[in-house]
């Protein structure tokens, strides 16, 4: 009986565990697609719905994303979008980069 315990439990060290992407993986060609005052709308488009956004203030919409390979290799993601009267204004992430026209609105 020992052994058949002891061999159960040797196996569940063996158990594979599937790393499984969480949250909004984004290119910086779609982040380079952002242009400054733009609605909503046109960045719900371009980048999909925020994984999250703040209970507290709806003008702030957060991206994130997780991917586990293993501990020692986790990628982490995160871009803040900023908006003021329904147009987006700033964006900020250590992760990617502003687009170099970002400050050029889109023809209306």
């Amino acid at each position: 009986m020992v052994i058949v315990c002891s061999s159960l439990s040797a196996c569940s060290s063996w158990v594979y565990r599937i790393n499984i992407p969480q949250g909004n993986f984004l290119e910086q060609s779609d982040v380079d697609k952002l242009r400054v005052d733009m609605s909503r709308e046109q960045v719900l488009y371009v980048l999909g719905k925020p994984v999250a956004q703040d209970a507290f203030d709806k003008d702030t919409w957060y991206y994130l994303y997780v991917f586990n390979l293993d501990r020692q290799s986790e990628q982490r993601k995160q871009l803040k979008l900023q908006f003021a009267d329904e147009r987006l204004v700033s964006i900020s992430s250590e992760d990617y980069e502003q687009p170099e026209d970002f400050n050029t609105p889109l023809e209306q």
